[in-house]
């Protein structure tokens, strides 16, 4: 079975249904029902993760080609078109952020990384808004972007949040280059690549140094309502929110507090907190705009061809070790090992 890519775990809406109030509950509810079918094989999914879609995109010319849809409060998508590229910006915010996200997410990958698009052979990007009814979630399946409008109680629209948007669309370049499957630590690898290039593309639409920046995955998803700041933090994981209702963040910053656990896939959303904070820790040490050595170092390790789908951390942080040297020198391999050290992975 194939998972679909969504930025909200399970855990967390469980949490909301079991301690929220009826018109929350019923929220969390419905889309963990919603969750739990599109988590069967998807041909669509099949078809990035297989490779067989470049076939069908070898004529793709190099500039963003996006699309957006409007699936009217559905679950059918794509939905009715209502934006498409070169297009002025309408009235629907959703529509709007959705859009932008797109195009900032494309235009980090080829400016930082020389890439065109998601498969690097110029796939379209397309994005339903509007999908469900007070939907608390949005998902990559492989072929598209999906946004639900939130409650409107406890989370906003997820169009909101620029890393959000472009944390999804990394699965998709995870899908294409390195094919990590969505289990155990190499899936929680690879949550964590989407939450590093997440953080970076919000960075660099921003012009931020390392320095600068917050570190903070979901800003602006929660209502004043919840007691938190953001879904993750990479400067400090496990304290991103400690609500109520959806109760407290999980994620450890070192492996011996590793969460083993059944759920949430082997919980890829909770020890993702471990390699998203020994990248935080390089970038702060290399300095600058980390999307410049850090990432090029994790970018490089995610299309090293002797990272294999089931990695470890350990696994992927020796690569990243092997490729700091290789790009940068041994001052650069240093920071790299330290900061696995720092997290209690070995990188030697």
């Amino acid at each position: 079975m194939i998972a679909r890519c969504s930025i909200i775990p399970p855990n967390v809406l469980s949490r909301i249904a079991a301690n929220g109030n009826a018109a929350q509950r019923d929220a969390a509810l419905s889309t963990l029902a919603t969750d739990q079918t599109m988590r069967l094989v998807r041909a669509t999914y099949q078809l990035m993760e297989s490779g067989a879609h470049k076939v069908l995109m070898t004529a793709a010319p190099a500039a963003k080609q996006r699309t957006i849809y409007d699936a009217q409060h559905r679950e059918a998508l794509p939905g009715r078109v209502v934006r498409t590229e070169g297009a002025a910006a309408g009235k629907d915010a959703a529509v709007n952020e959705a859009y932008d996200g797109l195009g900032a997410t494309y235009d980090f990958y080829a400016a930082a990384y020389d890439r065109n698009s998601i498969d690097d052979e110029g796939m379209h990007l397309d994005a339903s808004v509007h999908y469900g009814t007070r939907y608390d979630n949005a998902f990559w399946n492989g072929q598209q972007m999906v946004f639900g409008d939130g409650d409107g109680d406890l989370f906003n629209r997820f169009t909101a949040a620029l890393d959000v948007i472009a944390h999804e669309l990394t699965h998709g370049v995870t899908g294409d280059e390195a094919r990590l499957v969505y289990t155990g630590e190499a899936g929680a690898l690879n949550e964590s690549v989407s939450d590093v290039f997440g953080s970076l593309v919000k960075q660099h639409a921003r012009g931020q140094k390392a320095q600068d920046a917050d570190w903070l995955i979901g800003q602006g998803l929660f209502t004043s309502k919840v007691r938190g700041i953001a879904l993750r933090s990479m400067k400090a994981p496990g304290t991103a929110f400690d609500d109520a209702v959806l109760g407290k963040d999980e994620q450890p910053a070192h492996m011996r507090d590793f969460v083993h656990t059944s759920a949430d896939n082997g919980g890829v959303h909770i020890n993702s907190g471990i390699p998203n904070h020994a990248f935080y820790l390089a970038a702060i040490a290399l300095g600058g705009h980390a999307w410049e050595k850090a990432g090029r170092i994790w970018y490089e390790t995610l299309r090293d061809k002797r990272l294999k789908p089931t990695a470890t951390f350990a696994q992927f942080a020796r690569l990243t070790a092997l490729n700091a040297s290789h790009l940068f020198g041994t001052p650069a391999r240093k920071v790299v090992v330290d900061a696995w050290s720092a997290v209690g992975v070995r990188a030697r």
